[in-house]
C-alpha cells in the first residue's frame, strides 16, 4: 500500500553523525520536525536550527517551500538563517583577514537563498557590505566575494536600488575605469552598474556621469567581460531619457540618428564588436547572442520616431527634399519659364518618379508607418548611390508598356515591409538570440539594407513582368526573398547581395513548388491509400526518435532577474522509459549528464498531463508584455500526482516540440506539434518517392505473342505493402 500523500521519506545529515531516515509528515509544523531531529542527535536549542537541501543550491526549507520536498530527498540540518546571518555579519567585520575572507566567501554562496537574504538584510547587512566597498580597503578575492554577495542580495528585490549612495557608485565605476583590475571584480562591477541603470531612473543619471560608452568599449577586447560590457551599454541605451535618445541632427541624411547613436558611432563601437566579438576566435554563446540581438533591436528602434512622423505638406524644408529627389533624377532638364509650365512639368516628373499623388507627392508620406523614414531612405539612395537611383528611375520612367516599376510607391511600401521584418519599434524579446552579423558591418547598415532591397524589388518586378495591378504580388515575392536571405545569416551586405542573387523569382517559384510537393505531393486515390498505409509506421518512427531524444536529455535555463548569471537544470528520461530524472547544474553541460548527478525523479506512471503556454502554472503570473511572448511560446509543464508540476522553458522551438511530443508519446497521446507534422509530411513523401521509384524500375515480364488483329493486353497490379 503506497504511503499517504502527505508523507515523504527523507534522509537528514549532520556532520559527524549517522544520517536519520525519517518519514516527514507535511501536515506537522516544520519547527516540530526540526525539534524531533535535534533530539535524535541530542542537540539543544532546536529553534537555532533549520533544514536545508544537501545537494544543488542547498536552499533553506521553509513552510512555504516544503511542498517541493520529494521522496528520497537528502536534507541537512544547519544553523538557522537568522543565526547564520548574525554570525557572518560579525565575522565580516572582524579584524582577521583570513576569517573575513572565509566569511565573505560563505556569504556570497548563501546570499542566493531568499530566506537567508531576508534575515541578513534585516540586520542592515547590505549597508555593511556597501561601507566595506566604499572604504576602498578590499582587493582581490575579498572584494570579488563582497560584490557577489551584494549583487545577489539586491537581486531579491527586498530593498530598493535607490538607497545606493553616490560614493558607492563612484567606487564601483572606479573599478570599471581602472586599467588593471581582476576579471572577477570587473564582471561584478559591470553587473552591479547594469542593475542600477535598469532598476532606478535616478541612478541612471549618476551612472551615466561616471561611465561613458567610450570607457566600456575598451573592455570589449577582453573575452571574459565582453558580455557584461555590452549588457551595460544596452542598459544605458535602453534607459537613456527621450531627449538624449531622440535628439535629431539638422542634416536630413542623418535625421533619424540620435545623440546616443552618434556617440556609439564616434567611439567605433560597431567595428570593435564586429572584430572582437562577432569575428573573434571564440564561438558566440547564447547570452552574448542575446545581448547582440538587444543592441540590434535598440539601434533599429532609433528609427521609430521617423517611422511614426507624418510629413507636413506645408513644411517647405520637407518639400525641398522631394524637390531634391526630382532634381537628382532629372538634372539635365531645364526648368521652363512660367509658373503654369513649371507646375505641369513637375507633375509629370513626380509621376515618372512613381509617386501616387502626382500633384502633391508630400501626401504620400502622411501615412505611418513608414512616415518620413521612407523619404530618408529615398534621399540616402539618391545621394549616396546616385547612379543606381538614376538608373532605376529613368529605366522605368521611359517604359511605355505598362510594366514600369513605380519607384516612389515601391520605396514607401518597401520601407514599411523592412520595418515589419526587423520589428522596428518592438521591445526586445526575452530569450531571443536572433541577431544579424551584417548589420554590424556598416555604419549606415539600415540605409544600405534598403538600397540592396530596392534594387532587388526593381529586378523582381522585371522578372515577373509586373504591371501596377501586380503590385501586391511583387511585394509578397520580395518579402519572401528578403526573409529567406536573412534566415541564411549573411555576414556582410555583399554576402546578402549574393544570397538575394540566388533567390530570383524563378527560384522562389521552384522552392514554393518543391515545398508544396513535399506537403501534398500527389492526390490520386492509390497514392492516398499508400500514404495512409505508410503513416502509422512513420509515426512510430518519429515517436521512437522523440523518446530517444528524451533519453539523451536536455539542458534548461532558469530565468532569473539577471540573465547574464545563468543557472541551469537538466532533465532526461530513463532508458526503460519509466522515470524522468532531473536536477540542478552549476553550468551548461558539454554532452550527456549521468543519471547519478540528477538528484530528483518523477515516475512516468505518476504523470497526469502535459500543459503548454499560458496554461502552465509558471506562466499564469507572467504579463502579456511583448518581451514575455517568446517565453510563453516555449513554456510547458508536467502535471503529476498528487498535484505537483515540473515547469520547463525550452531553449528554442525545436527543443519545445521534441519534449512536448516526446512526453505526449510517453503518455500514449497524439503528438501534435508543427515539427511532428513537418517531419511526418517529409518522411512520408520520401518513403512514397522511394516506393514509387521501385515501381518505375520494375521489369515487366515479356508479353506472350499477340493474337492476330487484336491488341496486346497487360494486367499489372503493384503490391504497395
Amino acid at each position: 500500500m503506497p504511503p499517504p500523500a502527505d508523507i515523504v521519506k527523507v534522509a537528514i545529515e549532520w556532520p559527524g553523525a549517522n544520517a536519520q531516515l525519517i518519514e516527514m509528515d507535511q501536515k506537522r509544523p516544520l519547527a516540530s520536525i526540526i525539534r524531533e531531529v535535534c533530539d535524535g542527535w541530542s542537540l539543544s536549542g532546536s529553534e537555532q536550527f533549520a533544514l536545508r537541501y544537501a545537494d544543488g543550491p542547498q536552499l533553506y526549507i521553509t513552510e512555504q517551500s516544503r511542498g517541493d520536498i520529494k521522496n528520497g530527498t537528502i536534507l541537512r540540518l544547519a544553523i538557522s538563517p537568522a543565526r547564520a546571518a548574525r554570525q557572518l555579519l560579525e565575522r565580516i567585520q572582524s579584524h582577521g583577514i583570513d576569517a573575513r575572507l572565509e566569511a565573505l566567501k560563505e556569504l556570497a554562496k548563501l546570499s542566493a537563498d531568499p530566506t537567508f537574504a531576508a534575515e541578513f538584510i534585516n540586520m542592515e547587512g547590505i549597508g555593511t557590505l556597501a561601507r566595506l566597498v566604499e572604504s576602498g580597503t578590499h582587493f582581490g578575492e575579498m572584494l570579488a566575494f563582497t560584490l557577489t554577495a551584494f549583487l545577489e542580495l539586491m537581486d531579491h528585490g527586498i530593498v530598493s536600488w535607490d538607497m545606493i549612495s553616490l560614493s558607492f557608485i563612484k567606487q564601483i565605476a572606479g573599478y570599471v575605469n581602472q586599467p588593471m583590475v581582476d576579471v572577477s571584480i570587473l564582471q561584478r562591477s559591470l553587473a552591479i552598474l547594469e542593475s542600477m541603470v535598469l532598476n532606478s531612473h535616478s541612478l541612471y543619471h549618476r551612472v551615466a556621469q561616471e561611465i561613458t560608452v567610450g570607457q566600456l568599449i575598451g573592455h570589449l577586447s577582453n573575452q571574459e567581460i565582453q558580455t557584461y560590457a555590452i549588457a551595460l551599454i544596452n542598459a544605458l541605451f535602453l534607459k537613456a531619457p527621450e531627449d538624449r535618445r531622440q535628439e535629431e541632427y539638422t542634416n536630413p541624411l542623418e535625421q533619424h540618428l540620435t545623440e546616443m547613436a552618434s556617440t556609439l558611432a564616434q567611439k567605433h563601437l560597431r567595428s570593435i564588436i564586429l572584430n572582437h566579438v562577432i569575428r573573434g576566435n571564440r564561438p558566440i554563446k547564447a547570452e552574448m547572442a542575446h545581448q547582440l540581438y538587444v543592441l540590434q533591436v535598440l539601434t533599429f528602434n532609433l528609427l521609430e520616431e521617423r517611422m511614426m512622423t507624418k510629413m507636413d505638406p506645408n513644411d517647405q524644408a520637407q518639400r525641398d527634399i522631394i524637390f531634391e529627389l526630382r532634381r537628382i533624377a532629372f538634372d539635365g532638364d531645364t526648368d521652363p519659364t512660367g509658373t503654369e509650365k513649371r507646375k505641369a512639368m513637375y507633375t509629370k516628373d513626380y509621376k515618372m518618379l512613381g509617386f501616387t499623388n502626382h500633384l502633391n507627392p508630400a501626401m504620400d508620406f502622411t501615412q505611418t508607418p513608414p512616415g518620413m523614414l521612407a523619404l530618408d531612405n529615398m534621399l540616402y539612395l539618391a545621394r549616396v548611390h546616385q547612379d543606381t537611383y538614376i538608373r532605376i528611375v529613368l529605366e522605368n520612367s521611359s517604359r511605355e508598356d505598362k510594366h514600369e516599376c513605380p519607384f516612389g510607391r515601391c520605396a514607401i511600401e518597401l520601407t514599411r515591409m523592412l520595418c515589419e521584418i526587423l520589428q522596428v519599434g518592438e521591445l526586445p524579446n526575452e530569450g531571443c538570440n536572433d541577431y544579424h552579423p551584417m548589420f554590424f558591418t556598416h555604419d549606415r547598415a539600415w540605409e544600405e539594407f534598403f538600397c540592396v532591397c530596392i534594387q532587388l524589388l526593381n529586378k523582381t518586378w522585371k522578372e515577373m513582368r509586373a504591371t501596377a495591378e501586380d503590385f501586391n504580388k511583387v511585394m509578397q515575392v520580395v518579402r519572401e526573398q528578403i526573409t529567406r536571405a536573412l534566415a541564411m545569416k549573411p555576414s556582410s551586405i555583399d554576402q546578402l547581395k549574393n544570397k538575394l542573387r540566388g533567390l530570383s523569382y524563378s527560384e522562389i517559384l521552384r522552392l514554393r513548388q518543391s515545398e508544396r510537393m513535399s506537403q501534398d505531393d500527389f492526390q490520386s486515390p492509390p497514392i492516398i491509400e499508400l500514404r495512409e498505409r505508410i503513416q502509422p509506421e512513420i509515426l512510430e518512427l518519429i515517436k521512437q526518435q522523440r523518446l530517444n531524444r528524451l533519453c539523451e536529455g536536455s539542458c534548461f535555463r532558469k530565468l532569473g532577474n539577471r540573465r547574464r548569471q545563468e543557472k541551469f537544470w537538466f532533465c532526461r528520461l530513463s532508458l526503460n522509459h519509466k522515470v524522468l530524472h532531473y536536477g540542478d547544474l552549476e553550468e551548461s553541460p558539454q554532452g550527456e549528464v549521468p543519471f547519478e548527478l540528477l538528484s530528483d525523479k518523477i515516475p512516468v506512471s505518476d504523470i497526469k498531463s502535459v500543459l503548454t503556454g499560458k496554461d502552465c502554472p509558471h506562466m499564469k503570473e507572467k504579463s502579456a508584455l511583448k518581451q514575455n511572448k517568446e517565453v510563453l511560446e516555449l513554456a510547458f509543464s508536467v502535471l503529476y500526482d498528487p498535484d505537483e508540476t515540473l515547469n520547463f522553458v525550452a531553449p528554442n522551438k525545436y527543443e519545445y516540440c521534441i519534449w512536448t511530443d516526446g512526453l505526449c508519446a510517453l503518455l500514449g497521446r497524439e503528438m501534435g506539434s508543427d515539427l511532428t507534422r513537418s517531419d511526418l509530411d517529409t518522411l512520408i513523401s520520401m518513403e512514397m518517392k522511394l516506393r514509387l521509384l521501385d515501381l518505375e524500375n520494375i521489369t515487366i515480364p515479356e508479353a506472350p505473342p499477340p493474337v492476330p488483329k487484336e491488341p496486346s493486353s497487360y494486367n499489372f497490379t503493384y503490391n504497395y505493402s
